[in-house]
């Protein structure tokens, strides 16, 4: 754990706070609060200032003093992160991004759009459907997470299938290091083999290496139809089998297919406003399948027609098809509402990690039984991207219980089933990040060589350890 930052003396608080002048630097406990809790409630920071920069140079000369008078910083983008990655726990400056929001070009011809920091994610995706594009990148937050944030914690969300995660769709960056030095390496090229790709460094950092201030961003050209189905099925593995035949009949047209157990649905539709079950008969698991292309004709057909031979082949039991652009976001949003209707059934202890594709359904049946074991009566809300392996696991409290006293069993159900997800050769975190809640796991599961050069690479470009000190390593 790295020492409680000292205390800034007046005169060097007022030399930060001369940066980005006395409006963008927030004081005021009661106005700093928004920035010092993360969605969740699970960590509550400190800071004598939140420090808003409003160019690169703002921050080059923010890092440079920092560096220069052993102050430790934090960077934050949109505050959406959920392991601690973003929050000043030891009385740290925090960085806020959020004012470098501007969009500096969108290159139709090159199909890149160039976006700072701070950035809401779907303003980006709103640009880019502007001049006929689509940049894929899309998670639940869209509406509130930063590009910046999205690429220091290599963001994946429901489009990864397809398009990858962040830091496949990022062609070239700008990055302020700790010492104040700007890379300037911000480029278009899709080829460029004049030495290290450094730019892979940053991205999944969280900010403990350098603060991303800009982006280069692939776009794509916008789909010219969508076809979208809610699919029940008997068992993750016949989920696992229709995604094989999906894959095999739509290739890349299949750019969405998300797994969620019945429980997801019946805590959903318990506590979200207009949301309606999309299939008259319960089912115990579902798939949210998309099909997307630049095609006009013939997507629909092709959904039809496969899930007409799932049917044949007993992987489905029913589906039903969006018939408007409304019908599909009603299908999204009972999605992207599982994860919060769990708050209003007590406590959750929540998971993010992902196992090989084949392995799903094995590591869903063993970490569900794992964790019945340690809690009866918990209750597993697994749901996710099974195209690609990322798996939510989530377990919330016994239905009656103390939420204080389940809670404090998060070690252990951690313990349960990472012990599942590594042994299935997987990840115990997929597109979350480290931050401080899994930070202590890496020397247990990181290959030493891979943890030693992750250190190597801090000490190289932060030796005075400033930035986002104690997260990730």
């Amino acid at each position: 754990m790295p020492p409680r930052a000292a205390p800034l003396s007046p005169d060097t608080l007022a030399r930060f706070v001369a940066i980005v002048g006395e409006r963008h630097a927030v004081i005021d406990p009661a106005e700093q609060a928004a920035y010092l809790e993360e969605p969740r409630g699970l960590y509550h920071g400190a800071t004598p200032v939140v420090l808003r920069p409003g160019s690169t140079e703002e921050v080059a000369e923010i890092l440079r003093l920092a560096t220069a008078l052993g102050v430790p910083v934090v960077p934050q983008g949109g505050n959406t992160g959920l392991v601690g990655g973003q929050i000043p726990h030891d009385g740290e400056i925090l960085l806020s991004l959020k004012r470098l929001d501007r969009i500096r070009e969108i290159d139709p011809a090159s199909s890149t759009m160039t976006a700072e920091a701070g950035v809401v994610l779907q303003a980006a995706q709103n640009a880019a459907a502007a001049v006929d594009r689509l940049f894929p990148l899309s998670l639940g937050a869209e509406g509130s997470c930063t590009i910046g944030g999205n690429l220091s914690t290599n963001a994946g969300g429901t489009a990864a299938l397809a398009y990858g995660v962040a830091r496949d769709l990022v062609l070239g960056l700008e990055v302020v290091l700790p010492d104040g030095r700007v890379w300037h390496g911000l480029n278009k090229l899709k080829k460029d083999n004049t030495g290290y790709d450094l730019k892979h460094l940053f991205m999944g950092a969280e900010g403990t290496l350098g603060v991303i201030t800009a982006a280069v961003l692939k776009l794509f050209p916008a789909p010219k139809a969508v076809e979208t189905a809610f699919v029940a099925v008997g068992s993750p593995e016949a989920a696992l089998a229709l995604f094989g035949l999906a894959q095999g009949r739509a290739g890349a047209s299949l750019t969405s297919f998300e797994l969620m157990a019945r429980i997801c649905l019946d805590m959903a539709l318990r506590h979200g406003t207009g949301l309606r079950d999309p299939l008259t008969t319960p089912s115990p698991w579902y798939v949210l399948i998309e099909l997307s292309s630049g095609a006009r004709d013939g997507l629909r057909d092709l959904l039809e027609q496969t899930l007409e031979l799932a049917l044949e082949q007993d992987l489905v039991t029913d589906a039903v098809m969006a018939e408007s652009l409304e019908h599909r976001a009603a299908f999204w949003r009972l999605r992207e509402f599982v994860s919060d209707a769990q708050r209003y059934e007590g406590g959750s202890i929540k998971q993010d990690v992902s196992v090989p594709v084949a392995a799903v359904p094995d590591f869903i049946r063993a970490a569900s039984a794992a964790v019945a074991k340690l809690i009866p009566g918990c209750r597993p809300v697994p749901f996710g991207h099974l195209g690609d392996g990322n798996i939510h696991f989530n377990v919330s409290q016994p239905v009656g219980a103390d939420k204080a006293a389940f809670l404090a069993r998060w070690d252990a159900i951690s313990d349960a089933v990472f012990a599942e997800v590594l042994s299935r050769g997987g990840s115990i975190s997929a597109e979350h990040g480290i931050g401080v809640m899994k930070r202590d796991y890496l020397p247990r599961i990181k290959d030493p060589v891979a943890l030693d050069l992750m250190r190597s690479f801090k000490q190289v470009l932060d030796p005075a350890g400033i930035l986002n000190p104690g997260k990730v390593v």
